[in-house]
């Protein structure tokens, strides 16, 4: 038997996991050791020091005791609501998906409707400082493929993770928001109330992260590979060269998902992450059916049967876009400018030179657009048509 204080044997599985949880030490990766040697964490909590050792953990957790705090505290999270779960690695309610990463997260603590975690998902992922055109293009391929039966999967930042939370919740569908930080400590705490509705939708919030843990920036890549670990693909929206979107797109890759990139305007410094992954072997998505036609063979039980294009010219009529816009009130100055706004966002000083009004009066005729919403104000001064 073990010859250090080490937490005593129990015949409950969860209680076993939340102590050893609970050590000092312990960390994701040792947790993992211990369960993929022991094969339960009841076997683990009995083992004697001398195999905890020959596993490789260090003598200062071999001979650590549970925290008791810690402890107090996952207790606490999860007798807070019958909807609290907590899922080791080994159970047979883990996710396959995520089991089979070399990476895969020992412990999830599930908040909402467990079974989620297995539904064929999509993960939609991308700034959080999207273009109009960016939110509403997140929220609307949500909305399609959410009613067509995919869960759509993210992170719950602000931007294009909430937007498509949102969609899917719009239609119906179900969503899983995958945290960086832990299940009660949602951030950004913003999105406190998108969380409560994903959950009475029907959806999941999971964390790998213990309660009370707080956002941290080293958390936010292992999230990433959690999001893309747990879907059938990722669809990058609007991404910079430099958005952590890319990293759950790279990871996505590596863990043989599909990647999706919406593509954009040469001009708009959000679409050339999206670019880059086009010209690295991302598919190239202009409709829901682009997605759901890649996705048919692999998910052909889960899904409709995607009907055949008529031809080349063929459109989805179902693709999500912003709406068309209403011009019947414009003036035919306000017209004007939105015509030279064309497709690509524009500055102020290009549009006063095209139209020939004075300053002042495109600076006015944009105001009146923005507050119709049929023009977005970009990073840079820019401006862009949402429709």
């Amino acid at each position: 038997m073990s010859s250090a204080p080490r937490p005593p044997a129990t015949n409950h599985a969860r209680d076993a996991l939340i102590q050893l949880l609970s050590m000092r030490g312990m960390g994701p990766r040792r947790l993992g050791l211990l369960l993929d040697g022991f094969g339960t964490p009841e076997a683990a909590v009995a083992a004697p020091t001398r195999q905890w050792r020959e596993l490789g953990l260090p003598e200062s957790v071999c001979h650590a005791a549970p925290d008791a705090d810690k402890c107090d505290a996952i207790h606490a999270w999860l007798a807070a609501s019958d909807r609290h779960q907590l899922i080791g690695r080994n159970d047979p309610g883990f996710p396959e998906r995520l089991r089979e990463l070399p990476d895969a997260p020992a412990t999830l603590f599930c908040r909402g409707r467990i079974a989620a975690l297995h539904d064929p998902q999509l993960a939609i992922v991308g700034s959080r400082t999207p273009t109009t055109g960016g939110r509403q293009n997140a929220f609307a391929f949500a909305e399609h493929l959410a009613s067509q039966g995919l869960t759509i999967t993210s992170g719950l930042a602000l931007g294009v993770d909430s937007a498509a939370h949102r969609g899917a919740l719009a239609a119906g569908g179900v969503t899983v928001a995958v945290l960086g930080s832990g299940p009660d400590r949602i951030y950004p705490p913003e999105n406190e109330a998108l969380a409560g509705e994903i959950v009475a939708g029907g959806g999941l919030v999971v964390s790998e992260w213990l309660p009370g843990t707080g956002p941290k920036r080293g958390h936010f890549p292992r999230r990433n590979r959690l999001i893309s670990g747990l879907s059938h693909g990722v669809l990058v929206v609007e991404a910079s060269l430099k958005s952590g979107s890319l990293i759950t797109a790279r990871l996505a890759g590596e863990q043989a998902r599909d990647v999706f990139a919406i593509p954009g305007s040469i001009h708009n410094p959000l679409a050339r992450g999206c670019h880059q992954l086009i010209r690295e072997g991302a598919k190239l998505v202009e409709t829901g059916r682009d997605v759901l036609e890649e996705l048919a063979p692999a998910l052909d039980a889960y899904l409709p049967p995607v009907p055949p294009r008529a031809g080349p010219d063929d459109r989805d009529t179902t693709a999500p876009g912003p709406a068309d816009a209403d011009t019947a009130t414009l003036d035919p100055d306000q017209q004007r400018i939105l015509d030279l706004l064309g497709y690509d966002p524009q500055p102020a000083d290009r549009l006063i030179e095209a139209s020939g009004l004075t300053a002042a009066e495109v600076s006015s005729i944009l105001l009146m657009l923005e507050l119709a919403g049929q023009v977005a104000t970009l990073p840079g001064g820019l401006y862009a048509r949402t429709s």
